[in-house]
C-alpha cells in the first residue's frame, strides 16, 4: 500500500505547473476616448458604430488608393532592410523555440563503438599479454528529464511566447513602415507642390521687377518701388532654394524607406485630388488597443515572464532523468549480431537540490521581478497606444476645421489680390499694397498645401494606431498553451 500511495502521488504531480495563473492586467486607460467620435469632415473621417476592425480588417491597398503610393508601399515591404531584419528576427525566434521545444521529447541516437584494451603480462591472470576487444551497436536515449513539475513545459511556453512576441513585433513594424512610407510620400508631394507654387511666384515677381525697372527708367516709378520688387524677388528665390533642398531630402528619405531606387512608377495624385480615405470604425479603447501588434507583443512577453516563474520554482524539486540503451555487443566484429549478443543499460537518476547558496531562490526572485517589469511595460504600451489614437482623433477635427478656414482665407486673399492689382494698374494703390497682397495670397496657398498634407499624414497614422489590417486578437492564454 505504501508503494501504491507513492505512485499515486507521483502520477498526481506529473504534469503540474508552478507558474502563476495568468490574468490579463486591467487596461490603465480611460474607458472612452477623450474626443468625440463623430464623423469628421474631409479625408480623416472616422465613424463610431458596432463594427470593429477586428471583424472587418482594412487592407492598406483599399485605404491608400493612390496607385503610385501603393506601388511604393509594396516595394518597401519587399526591399526595406529593417523589414528584412524583422523577418529574420522571427525566423531566429522560431528556431530558438524549436530548440527549447525539443527538450520535451526524448532524443534517440543510434551509436556504434569499438574499444580495444591491452593488458600486459604481469597484470594478466594468465601472466600473458592480452588484448581485449569489444564492438557495440545500440539505440539509446540519454538524460531525458521526466517533467513531473512542469519545468521543461514552462520553459517551452516561455520560448513560444517570445517567438510570438517577435512575430507581433514584425507586424507592428510592418504597419509602421506602411504609415512611414505614406507620410514620406505625402511630405514629398507637399514639397513638390509648394516648389511649383514658389517657382510660379518667382517668375511673377521677376516680371514685376522687370516691369517696375522699365517704369522707373521713364520716371513712372520710384526707387522705393523697385527696391521693394527686388527684395520680393530675392525672397522668392531664397524660398525656392529652401524648398528644393527640403524636396531632395524628402526624396532621399523616401528612397531609404523603400529600400531601392524605383523606376517606372505610375503617376501620382496631387494632394487636393487624393481620394477621400475610408471611414475607420472606432470602438471602445479595449477593443481597439488590444488588437494592435505592439500591445499583443507586450502581452506575449508578459506570458513568457509568467511561465519563467514556474520554471524557476520547479528547480526546488527533484529532477528525474532517464538514460537507456539497447543493442548488441561482441568481442568480434563478425559476431556482433549473433544469437545471445543482446545488451542493454538502464540508468535512472534523481537530483535533489540541498544547498546552493540561495541560487535557486535568487532565480525565482529574478523571474518574479522580470514579470513586474513585463506588466509595467505592457501597461506602458497600452498607455502609449491610447495616446497615439487619442492624439490622431483630436487632430482629425481640428485639421479639418483649419483647412476649411484656410480655403476660405485663400479664396479671400485671391479676390483681394485681384482687386489690389486692378487698383494698382489704375494708379489708385501703391506697389507696396500690391506686394503685401501677393505675399498674403502666397502664404495662404502654402499653408493650405501644408494642412492638406497634415490631414493625409494624420490619416496614415490613424491607420497604424488602430492596428490597420492586423488579424484578430490571439494573445489569450488559451491560445498559448
Amino acid at each position: 500500500m505504501h508503494k501504491l500511495y507513492v505512485w499515486a502521488a507521483t502520477l498526481m504531480l506529473a504534469g503540474c505547473s508552478f507558474a502563476p495563473a495568468y490574468q490579463r492586467p486591467e487596461l490603465p486607460v480611460p474607458a472612452q476616448w477623450p474626443t468625440s467620435e463623430k464623423v469628421g469632415a474631409g479625408n480623416t473621417a472616422v465613424r463610431a458604430n458596432s463594427d470593429t476592425l477586428a471583424e472587418h480588417p482594412l487592407d492598406w491597398r483599399s485605404f491608400f488608393t493612390d496607385s503610385r503610393l501603393q506601388r511604393l508601399i509594396g516595394i518597401a515591404l519587399e526591399h526595406n532592410r529593417d523589414m528584412r531584419i524583422a523577418i529574420a528576427r522571427v525566423e531566429e525566434a522560431q528556431a530558438l523555440y524549436g530548440i527549447t521545444h525539443a527538450d520535451r521529447l526524448p532524443t534517440v541516437n543510434l551509436g556504434a563503438a569499438q574499444s580495444a584494451t591491452r593488458i600486459p603480462g604481469p597484470l594478466s591472470p594468465t601472466l600473458q599479454p592480452q588484448t581485449n576487444r569489444r564492438y557495440d551497436v545500440n539505440l539509446g536515449m540519454t538524460a531525458f528529464e521526466l517533467d513531473f513539475w512542469g519545468r521543461v513545459k514552462n520553459l517551452d511556453a516561455a520560448a513560444r511566447a517570445n517567438y510570438l512576441a517577435t512575430t507581433e513585433a514584425r507586424e507592428a513594424f510592418r504597419l509602421s513602415l506602411i504609415a512611414d512610407v505614406a507620410n514620406a510620400y505625402y511630405t514629398l508631394q507637399e514639397l513638390t507642390e509648394r516648389h511649383l507654387l514658389a517657382y510660379a511666384t518667382l517668375e511673377s515677381r521677376a516680371n514685376s521687377r522687370r516691369l517696375i525697372g522699365k517704369r522707373r527708367d521713364v520716371g513712372l516709378a520710384g526707387d522705393l518701388d523697385f527696391l521693394a520688387a527686388d527684395a520680393a524677388y530675392e525672397s522668392a528665390r531664397a524660398e525656392l532654394a529652401n524648398l528644393e533642398r527640403n524636396q531632395r531630402a524628402a526624396s532621399n528619405a523616401l528612397v531609404l524607406l523603400v529600400g531601392t531606387v524605383t523606376q517606372d512608377l505610375p503617376p501620382g495624385r496631387a494632394l487636393i485630388d487624393q481620394d477621400e480615405l475610408p471611414a475607420l470604425p472606432v470602438s471602445v479603447p479595449s477593443e481597439v488597443l488590444l488588437r494592435r501588434p505592439d500591445v499583443r507583443a507586450a502581452e506575449q512577453r508578459l506570458l513568457a515572464a509568467n511561465a519563467n516563474i514556474g520554471a524557476a520554482r520547479a528547480a526546488f524539486l527533484p529532477r528525474i532523468g532517464l538514460s537507456l540503451a539497447f543493442g548488441t555487443a561482441s568481442r568480434t566484429l563478425s559476431g556482433l549480431f549473433d544469437s545471445g549478443t543482446g545488451a542493454w543499460s538502464f540508468s535512472p537518476s534523481l537530483v535533489q537540490p540541498l544547498f546552493d547558496s540561495g541560487r535557486t531562490q535568487a532565480n525565482v526572485s529574478l523571474a518574479e521581478a522580470r514579470k513586474v517589469i513585463a506588466v509595467a511595460e505592457y501597461e506602458k504600451t497600452i498607455q502609449q497606444a491610447f495616446r497615439e489614437v487619442a492624439d490622431v482623433l483630436a487632430a482629425r477635427d481640428q485639421l479639418s476645421e483649419q483647412l476649411s478656414a484656410l480655403n476660405a482665407a485663400e479664396k479671400s486673399q485671391a479676390e483681394r489680390l485681384t482687386l489690389v492689382d486692378a487698383r494698382y494698374r489704375a494708379g489708385v494703390s501703391s506697389y507696396l499694397e500690391l506686394l503685401d497682397a501677393q505675399r498674403d495670397a502666397f502664404s495662404a496657398q502654402q499653408s493650405a498645401i501644408q494642412v492638406r498634407r497634415a490631414m493625409l499624414s494624420a490619416a496614415a497614422q490613424l491607420y497604424k494606431a488602430l492596428g490597420g489590417d492586423a488579424p484578430a486578437d490571439e494573445t489569450s492564454p488559451g491560445k498559448n498553451s
